[in-house]
């Protein structure tokens, strides 16, 4: 063929959001990659490509994010530890994590703020829903950490509470499977992914989208849930266009 016929190859148009504003929430084990514990900077570099995308379509994103990623580094020496200082660890690991994927975002040209439940002002502001909401409405990404600042609750409970408190229309969980399994599929060949499923029908199978008090949280607000892989190039821009990606949890 003669070059000067040759077809240009066009990169295909994004699909245009169908959420207006949503909340993401990011296990810190995800920011591992393959490495065993902290933050794997390809990795972190990849979510922060697929944040900006995002972000350039629109759509008004939160992020609550985990400390699992810092915190195993410690884990061994937590052994026996009492449970609400184990905690307050784990959350200190969060606002770890935080700064980090903040950096990392201003760094791709994403205005990013970050406010923790802990009161760390040297550090970071404070959370303060009107002020969260601000930046929201102002095209800033805003990161929750430190969980809901009190032990005993998971961060999948602080993505919930803050997830009604933002009033976001949906809470997008980033995991290391594609979704919600009928069992466990590393144990179990035969387990199938659901497409759709239930709040009730999770709970009452114990399929462990989240844990029972933010599914119950989630059912209770009407917010849906949708879970997939932070591991699928692109998963987060194609479950924010609606299509079938990962497993969406609904009344």
């Amino acid at each position: 063929m003669n070059p000067s016929q040759a077809v240009e190859q066009v990169d295909p148009v994004p699909a245009p959001a169908v959420y207006r504003r949503v909340l993401l929430k990011l296990s810190g084990e995800a920011l591992m990659g393959p490495d065993s514990y902290g933050i794997h900077r390809a990795t972190i570099e990849r979510m922060v490509a697929e944040i900006a995308e995002v972000s350039g379509l629109g759509v008004q994103l939160a992020i609550v994010i985990g400390g699992g990623n810092i915190f195993r580094g410690v884990a061994p020496g937590a052994t026996g530890m009492d449970r609400a200082t184990a905690d307050y660890m784990g959350m200190l690991a969060t606002v770890m994590n935080a700064l980090a994927l903040q950096d990392a975002l201003r760094q791709g040209g994403v205005e990013a703020r970050v406010q923790s439940a802990l009161k760390i002002e040297q550090v970071v502001e404070p959370y303060i829903r009107p002020k969260a909401l601000r930046y929201l409405e102002e095209g800033k990404v805003v990161i929750f950490a430190a969980g809901t600042g009190n032990p005993f609750f998971t961060t999948d409970t602080a993505a919930a509470l803050r997830g009604a408190e933002i009033g976001a229309e949906i809470i997008l969980k980033a995991t290391m499977v594609d979704g919600v399994y009928s069992a466990d599929p590393k144990k179990d060949p035969s387990a199938t992914r659901y497409a759709r499923i239930s709040f009730d029908e999770a709970i009452s199978r114990n399929l462990r989208v989240m844990d029972a008090t933010a599914l119950a949280l989630c059912r209770d607000q009407r917010l849906p849930v949708n879970v997939f892989s932070i591991r699928r190039e692109n998963a987060l821009r194609r479950v924010i266009a609606g299509e079938d990606e990962g497993t969406l949890v609904h009344l």
